[in-house]
């Protein structure tokens, strides 16, 4: 089995992009170090570094090893934090995972506020509005609006999430506001394709009274991407269905507006998504707590949005 000591150097050499100043920082002779990087590269048999006079370069299986190195090196810092400092070390990075519209419009101004309360704490952040396989993409936490079918995770709610059927002012004082559902056929759409068959059938309940409408897709823009999906609405393209936490920040600026405000749509409440473990690291667990009480603040303020649309 490798040393623990030669792995750390690795990660240390293609960190700083030389093996003598990580030997350095390592407390190792130049000599040293170059004998450990030997000496790893025949245990692996594999050659990590393409060498050449000023710097290395990772070779594609350096790269393949980097990586899982340095989750085990995490792995362990963060189990000695625990035993340390009584779970209470918040430092290292956060591998989060959140949908793009919300990724790039609401959670980032949060990580900011968060870094600046945990200026130890780096984040490496995966928008996507696909669901991917968390695992493979180690993911620490993922945030996404209902819970998909995966039991390898744990799922905890953290706000209510209502759908709203939205459009720009312009949009609508040129094509005027349905009133009811049944009168959607003469518009313009948007829909957000994530793979769903469901993407384009939109649900509707007021009191007892229950409508679908089926999007004609040969009427409607169509994206893979929420923030493209939510900026087409604002610049006047059509109708599109997004989620309040998508939009918030538009109804209240005036960007957009809600259309058919008295019909509900199917809620898929937010969750935070996790691994099943026996550990969770200081840094995943102030940050979960940090993003419950902003998701608290952010949805009383949303009720008041909605409610003032109707």
């Amino acid at each position: 089995m490798e040393s623990l000591a030669d792995i750390r150097l690795f990660v240390e050499a293609a960190s700083l992009g030389g093996l003598s100043v990580a030997g350095r920082k390592l407390g190792l002779s130049p000599a040293a170090a170059s004998a450990r990087l030997v000496r790893l590269e025949t245990t692996l048999n594999t050659r990590l570094f393409e060498r050449t006079t000023r710097k290395l370069r990772l070779t594609e299986e350096g790269r393949t090893y980097l990586e899982h190195c340095q989750l085990a090196l995490q792995a362990l810092d963060d189990a000695h934090a625990a035993l340390q400092a009584g779970r209470s070390v918040v430092r290292g990075k956060v591998r989060i995972s959140a949908t793009s519209d919300f990724g790039r419009h609401v959670l980032k101004g949060w990580l900011d506020a968060f870094s600046a309360e945990y200026p130890d704490v780096l984040f490496s952040m995966v928008l996507s509005d696909s669901l991917s396989d968390l695992l493979q993409d180690n993911i620490d936490l993922a945030i996404r609006f209902g819970v998909p079918p995966d039991s390898s995770f744990i799922a905890k709610p953290l706000a209510p999430n209502r759908r709203l059927l939205c459009a720009s002012p312009a949009y609508l004082a040129s094509h005027g506001v349905p009133q009811h559902p049944g009168e959607l056929e003469r518009f313009d759409f948007i829909v957000l394709g994530t793979g769903a068959s469901s993407a384009h059938e939109w649900r509707f309940r007021r009191k007892g009274e229950t409508e679908t409408f089926t999007v004609p897709l040969a009427k409607a823009r169509e994206t893979n991407d929420g923030a493209l999906a939510r900026e087409w609405a604002v610049d006047g393209y059509g109708l599109v269905m997004k989620s309040i936490w998508d939009v918030g920040a538009d109804l209240k600026a005036g960007r957009l507006a809600v259309v058919l405000p008295e019909w509900r749509t199917p809620h898929a409440p937010v969750h935070a998504l996790y691994p099943r473990s026996h550990y969770m690291a200081p840094r995943v667990r102030v940050l979960l707590d940090f993003l419950a009480q902003r998701f608290s603040a952010a949805a009383d303020e949303f009720a008041r949005i909605v409610a003032d649309e109707a």
